[in-house]
């Protein structure tokens, strides 16, 4: 049901409030699930860079296990911004009719299909006889 004219001002200049007030928006934020995503991401890109000077290090003084603690380190780190960034995409990190946000909400049918979804149809489509 839309909102009144006289309920839509009210809606505007609550808004407004809200905006010019600094230690609500900084609560608002901190409290932004993908605010925390993105600074995850932030993190694991820094221990990513990390792991190469340490695979680097460990190649250039010819020490293996360094080198190989590098690389460990850097494989560890990008999977947890993988995970990261997925937990971010997920569609309840978003604000709910925030201004922030205009994104639709990303469900089985908004993403692409993953390789298991592709072989189901396929094994669906398979002539007649093959069964």
């Amino acid at each position: 049901m839309p909102l009144s004219e006289h309920e839509q001002r009210l809606f505007e200049q609550i808004e407004r409030s809200l905006a010019e007030d600094p230690k609500f928006a900084s609560a608002v934020r901190a409290s932004d699930p993908r605010f925390h995503a993105r600074r995850r991401l932030l993190v694991a890109a820094g221990v990513i860079i990390a792991g190469l000077a340490l695979l680097v290090y460990g190649a250039v003084i010819k020490t293996p296990p360094l080198a190989v603690a590098g690389f460990v380190v850097m494989l560890a780190s990008a999977a947890f911004a993988v995970q990261s960034h997925r937990r971010a995409q997920s569609p309840d990190l978003h604000v709910v009719g925030g201004t922030t946000s205009r994104r639709r909400p990303r469900g089985r049918a908004g993403r692409r299909p993953s390789i298991l979804d592709r072989l189901e149809d396929r094994w669906r489509q398979r002539p007649e006889g093959h069964r």
